[in-house]
């Protein structure tokens, strides 16, 4: 059947050792499923320090609106830097800072208490005050995590921007959330070169709407020579430098708005996606601890996310730092200045615990298996995946190449709606199986169910949907509560629908296949694209594909497929040869219906500056459309080249 996803015959059980080691035990998901309630206070109490503890786990009686540790009163900033300095651990590096142009700062926790509190002050003379929102407009500097933690002990919520995003992206969020502050750099070290940031507030400052924000604090990276605007743009040195280190951390509700962080919207119009602070900590907290097994005092942990996205914001600020780890901070890509450059750096600061996305992955195989062979990576004992699903050729190599044949892997599924990891394997419990999320953490409730909310037989495609409410989970879209019921909870009665198809293979272990909107139908059969992309790069030629279905006069849809060879290319000969080859694999390694009607070989694939393939970018290529907005990809000449030759073989 097309509709059964290959996957790989042999799993992998945890050793002895790690199964000694591991924080997280078998009997966790027992525990979570005898009282649920019970086992989430527990974790609560666990991770997190209360100011005033919590009377009441949940409240669900306004669904879907949850509140979590109802009554508890908490300030985040407190436990992610303060407790760790008065438990004695204040010594402790809190962060490896790398910054692409070599220069590197080891920070303890003592003195990123230090400079916390700084930048509290610094913000109150702003004018920032409880509730306040602020923008953060930055590169992977350590002054962005000082900036959200800071607004964090104020109690004012921060949106991150990703700092690649235009002035125009930023300017919406700016007058969406009525920033009242806007942290900003100079600019940002990329690929060599100081990559210009203020400039960009500047513009979104001239456009923005409301005229909310009366201040921008900017950070001298690049030293630029930026044009201050006199009265609103203050440096950082000169306010922050030379603040008092003395500041009172004042408890928040546990239901205190933490962050608004924007995410992409079907309508065009970003969605303020709101997360507050007692559940969110504790997930994050919790989930950092189980599944990427840190042992504060012990693990060198790097998640090489960006802080603009949700994966920056709970595995590099909140997760980590509320549980005392030692980390890798690194400011800019994997290439620069040589492909090397990651596994030179997990090496000489000694990381055991990895996490990336599987784009980075397959990035790294397509430069060959050399390259990380010339580094010492042999204290890597965790490795993670995150971002999207990962193929099994590519969890194959990670684990044999990063991981020296021994590293679990944790292929994580989760958003940035749930706020923290939702499904992943245990190190030290999980047999793992190569390409699947595998079960849900413990206390974590999903199901995969048809379009009549009726859960589907094993082997059979489905929509993932959340059946319990879980403390990290989203309490709105930010000024938008009728478009938060419609978006997430009208699809299925009291379900929470992810957007993700998904299935159980016959072990019940999830293997989820994307966005719903990332299933094909050709001639009656379900098709995922996440799966036909695992055939093709499981050839030996191919580096990365990318598949989307396009409307077909015949089969309803067609498969077309975007791929990436391996190093050397192809010769326009043997490119045809190759492109027959290929439709023919992948109906091997799932069945006839499965195969591209056309397979183009690409040099790039279209890609945003968080490395996200735009396949709808692709699909309005293959359907003969104008091609939307490209104003978020890293090179946009990319979808010429493509569109170009498409037409070329037409």
């Amino acid at each position: 059947m097309a509709e059964e996803t290959t996957t790989e015959a042999h799993t992998y059980p945890p050793s002895e050792q790690t199964t000694q080691y591991a924080n997280a035990k078998a009997d966790l998901y027992e525990q979570a499923d005898a009282d649920f309630e019970g086992f989430w206070a527990d974790q609560a109490r666990k991770y997190v320090t209360w100011g005033t503890d919590f009377d009441q786990v949940l409240d669900w009686s306004d669904a879907p609106f949850a509140k979590w540790f109802v009554g508890g009163e908490l300030n985040v900033a407190y436990n992610c830097v303060d407790r760790h300095v008065e438990e004695g651990n204040g010594d402790r590096v809190a962060i490896h800072f790398v910054g692409e142009p070599g220069d590197e700062r080891d920070i303890t926790y003592a003195q990123l208490k230090d400079e916390v509190c700084k930048a509290a002050n610094a913000l109150s003379e702003l004018g920032v005050s409880k509730g306040d929102a602020v923008a953060v407009y930055m590169p992977m500097i350590p002054e962005t995590i000082i900036g959200m933690l800071a607004c964090a002990r104020l109690g004012a919520p921060h949106s991150v921007v990703f700092g690649g995003f235009s002035s125009d992206a930023l300017r919406s969020r700016i007058d969406d959330c009525k920033a009242k502050v806007v942290i900003t750099a100079d600019a940002g070290y990329r690929r060599g070169t100081p990559s210009p940031l203020k400039p960009a507030v500047d513009k979104a400052l001239e456009k923005a709407d409301g005229g909310s924000v009366e201040k921008v604090l900017v950070v001298n990276r690049g030293d630029t020579d930026p044009e201050m605007k006199e009265g609103r743009d203050v440096w950082w040195h000169d306010v922050v430098d030379s603040a008092s280190t003395e500041h009172t951390a004042e408890n928040h509700d546990s239901e205190h708005p933490l962050f608004i962080l924007y995410t992409s919207g079907t309508t065009g119009k970003p969605k303020g996606i709101l997360h507050t602070s007692g559940g969110y900590l504790v997930q994050t907290a919790y989930t950092n601890s189980v599944a990427h097994d840190v042992h504060p005092g012990e693990d060198v942990y790097w998640c090489t996310a960006d802080v603009g996205w949700i994966t920056g914001h709970s595995y590099i600020v909140y997760g980590p730092l509320a549980n005392g780890v030692t980390q890798v901070v690194y400011e800019g890509t994997p290439d620069s200045p040589h492909k090397g450059r990651w596994w030179e750096i997990a090496q000489n600061k000694g990381v055991t615990v990895f996490y990336t996305a599987p784009t980075a992955i397959r990035a790294c195989m397509k430069w060959g298996d050399d390259i990380p062979a010339k580094f010492d990576l042999s204290k890597i004992r965790i490795l993670g995946s995150v971002g999207e699903p990962i193929n099994p050729q590519a969890w194959e190599w990670y684990r044999e190449h990063i991981g020296h044949d021994e590293a679990p892997i944790v292929d994580t599924w989760w958003q940035t709606e749930t706020g923290a990891i939702m499904i992943s394997p245990l190190p030290g419990v999980t047999d793992l199986v190569p390409g699947s999320a595998q079960k849900p953490l413990p206390g974590i409730a999903v199901e995969i169910v048809d379009d009549e909310a009726k859960p589907v037989e094993r082997g059979q495609t489905g929509l993932l949907v959340v059946t319990k409410p879980w403390p990290s989970m989203l309490r709105g879209i930010f000024g938008d509560n009728e478009r938060y019921k419609q978006t997430y909870w009208s699809r299925f009665e009291n379900l929470y629908f992810a957007g993700d198809g998904a299935k159980f293979d016959e072990d019940g272990n999830i293997w989820v296949l994307g966005r719903v909107d990332d299933v094909m139908n050709v001639s009656g059969h379900r098709l995922s694209t996440a799966e036909i992309e695992s055939a093709l790069v499981s050839h030996d030629r191919v580096a990365e594909a990318a598949v989307v279905g396009a409307t077909d006069d015949m089969t309803g849809q067609a498969v077309v497929a975007f791929v990436i060879l391996r190093e050397g290319g192809a010769s326009d000969e043997d490119q045809e040869k190759l492109v027959q080859e290929l439709r023919g694999h992948v109906g091997n390694e799932i069945g006839p219906i499965a195969k591209p009607k056309s397979v183009m070989i690409v040099s790039e694939l279209p890609k945003t500056r968080s490395g996200k393939i735009m396949r709808r970018l692709l699909k309005d290529v293959a359907e003969n459309r104008d091609v939307g907005d490209t104003s978020t990809l890293t090179d946009s000449s990319v979808m010429d080249f493509i569109k170009n030759n498409l037409q070329a073989k037409k």
